[in-house]
């Protein structure tokens, strides 16, 4: 049987995994919704348009069986981040409902919960309380997606090659503080965005997908400790000796207090960000991958490589 499967946001860091992997799907037939459609993809469709321009989207789902949303804009002034992931999204959907697509999937983020502790949460357990405009629009996002039966993804740290945000982000913090952060025993949910790309796909394809309607944290089931996180990505990465001096967080706070992006990752690692779904994974027979330590180790060289030159 064949798939007609609607991809936005393949352009990007999650949608461009997601891609990949529908691609080695036999019988699915790949479409890509983009403002600025990529070239060297001849066995995909490209469609034109813009999240953020609802008029470009009517029609854009027809003769679609799935869609799978991976656009996001993440960042920028409110207006703009509302007009993407709420109002663009609100749109999308009902064009999808429109045209009779019998499956929608939405990529969100587990950050829809605000900023924890989350220890052990499974699906429906803490209330959504976002923490920023992006979130705020994501939650919104996920209403729209809900209430036509679609079923919503929420990864919390995505890893791999292509990460501009969690990784850099951590190696940041490593050079203000410039020592070993002790004291913090927290637990973080984390992907490779490989096995996260496979994941989307298997929840999309009808007939193996999870029920419509559902929500699910797709992370790998075991939970990174903060300590080996950071020893990671010092080793592989940034090559820090193990005997760094170490530094409490009373004291990295006021290391980090010049650097906005290094505040926010010190405030996520100080802070349990475990999320359990295993029932995910299961009923779609899919593997999460390795555990941590061994996926890092795979893109530990492209990290090294883009933090380099900065």
């Amino acid at each position: 049987m064949t798939v007609n499967l609607l991809l936005t946001g393949a352009t990007g860091f999650i949608g461009g995994r997601v891609a990949a992997a529908a691609r080695q799907q036999p019988g699915v037939r790949l479409r890509l919704l983009s403002r600025r459609p990529a070239g060297g993809t001849p066995e995909a469709a490209h469609i034109r348009a813009d999240l953020a321009d609802p008029s470009t989207l009517h029609g854009c789902c027809a003769g679609v069986d799935v869609l799978v949303h991976c656009a996001t804009r993440v960042g920028g002034d409110p207006e703009t981040v509302t007009a993407v992931n709420d109002l663009g999204t609100r749109t999308l959907v009902a064009e999808a409902v429109r045209s009779g697509v019998r499956r929608i999937v939405y990529v969100s983020t587990a950050a829809v919960h605000g900023r924890g502790p989350f220890r052990g949460v499974r699906p429906g357990e803490v209330p959504i309380a976002p923490a920023s405009a992006t979130s705020r629009s994501r939650a919104a996002a996920e209403r729209y997606v809900l209430d036509a039966g679609g079923v919503v993804l929420r990864p919390h740290l995505v890893y791999g090659r292509g990460d501009r945000w969690v990784v850099p982000g951590l190696v940041g913090l490593l050079r203000e503080l410039s020592a070993t952060l002790t004291g913090c025993d927290a637990r973080q949910s984390m992907i490779d965005a490989d096995a996260l790309g496979r994941a989307v796909v298997a929840a999309a394809l009808p007939g193996t997908g999870p029920r419509p309607g559902s929500i699910h944290y797709v992370n790998h089931p075991d939970p990174v400790p903060v300590p080996e996180l950071l020893a990671a990505v010092g080793a592989l990465v940034e090559h820090r000796p193990g005997d760094t001096a170490p530094v409490d967080v009373e004291t990295a706070l006021a290391r980090a207090a010049g650097s906005p992006r290094a505040l926010h990752h010190l405030g996520m690692l100080t802070v349990d960000h475990w999320f359990t779904d295993d029932a995910f994974w299961r009923e779609l027979d899919c593997s999460p991958g390795p555990r941590f330590a061994e996926a890092f180790a795979r893109a530990a060289p492209w990290y090294r490589t883009i933090m380099a030159g900065n």
